[in-house]
């Protein structure tokens, strides 16, 4: 018995390690995607005049920042202390970067209805939004086993945003059709500006520190 007993201490020890492995497959495979994604949905959007698609390529880029805090609390996770402090500063970091990216989106979107001009179609933008409506969930449903799995706020939040992207996708990607087959210009920005809300919740409860359902 006492064998067995010394022994689930290291046989729990070894998941972990292996869940924060598994982690940070998924974050570096999340940062590659939103490289490539950033690069041609801001090239899409100065080819276009697209407001939305701008926000999009922003948002990608945030999504990078976020999964790079996220890499520093994995990297972080054997140090009982580190774990503990990077699991509160990455959240309120992710949180903050939520905020911001909301109000940019919603400058920008009301800046361009304000204007009343609207993007050209954009082939390159529809792919690309189509593309992330496909892989975006598959990366955010691994990335939540895992983090429920470690019971991590900051990781869950990581995995929301990566999530958040695919309503983004789906969001951006009806503007740019809409805009693509009626020439109905303003469902580009109004695509955009119903970005602003659903971002600005994730990151006000983040910044507030409330609690995910992995740790409750």
């Amino acid at each position: 018995m006492q064998e067995l007993s010394t022994a689930a201490p290291f046989a729990a020890e070894d998941e972990r390690r292996a869940l924060v492995r598994r982690g940070l497959w998924l974050t570096w495979l999340t940062i590659g995607y939103n490289l490539v994604e950033a690069g041609l949905s801001l090239t899409a959007s100065m080819m276009a005049g697209s407001v939305a698609l701008l926000a999009f390529g922003v948002d990608s880029s945030i999504e990078m920042l976020a999964s790079g805090v996220a890499l520093w609390r994995l990297y972080s996770d054997a140090d009982q202390g580190r774990r503990e402090h990077s699991e509160r500063v990455s959240q309120r970091v992710i949180g903050f970067s939520f905020i911001a990216l909301a109000a940019y989106v919603a400058y920008e979107a009301l800046a361009m209805l304000w204007r009343a001009t609207g993007p050209e179609e954009s082939m390159l933008g529809i792919a690309v939004a189509g593309s992330a409506v496909v892989v975006m969930p598959v990366l955010a449903r691994a990335k939540t086993k895992v983090a429920l799995a470690m019971r991590s706020g900051a990781l869950h939040l990581e995995a929301t945003q990566t999530m958040l992207c695919t309503y983004l996708s789906a969001i951006l990607l009806v503007g740019l059709l809409l805009n693509s087959a009626v020439g109905w210009w303003w469902a580009d920005p109004l695509a955009a500006l119903a970005m602003s809300p659903i971002i600005a919740r994730e990151g006000w409860d983040a910044v507030r520190g409330k609690e995910c359902p992995c740790c409750s």
